[in-house]
């Protein structure tokens, strides 16, 4: 079983008032350069995910909603501090998700 953590906040703040693809964009460099495999994903729109663990937390929010998934809970958590108006989360999954 895989243990996601999820920072969530509403697709306008994520994409507008912070810098999100930015610290995204340096993480992969970051992960790239150091031969590490990618273990977190962007997700602009959850009413377009297939995965019922992910959709389900569009009712967290009343405006559409954006989201980080992670498989690390430190990024998760680094993403919470330096963003901080996230909802952070977590559930498992018995099978890989694809996103």
């Amino acid at each position: 079983m895989t243990k996601y953590y999820i920072a969530m906040a509403s697709k306008k703040f994520l994409l507008e008032q912070e810098p999100i693809e930015e610290m995204l964009r340096e993480r992969t460099q970051y992960y790239e350069s150091n031969n590490l495999a990618i273990d977190f994903w962007f997700i602009k729109d959850l009413q377009t995910s297939n995965s019922p663990e992910i959709a389900k937390f569009q009712d967290y929010l009343k405006r559409p909603a954006a989201m980080i998934v992670s498989t690390n809970e430190t990024f998760i958590n680094w993403i919470k501090l330096r963003v901080q108006n996230v909802l952070v989360e977590s559930f498992e999954s018995k099978v890989e998700l694809v996103f």
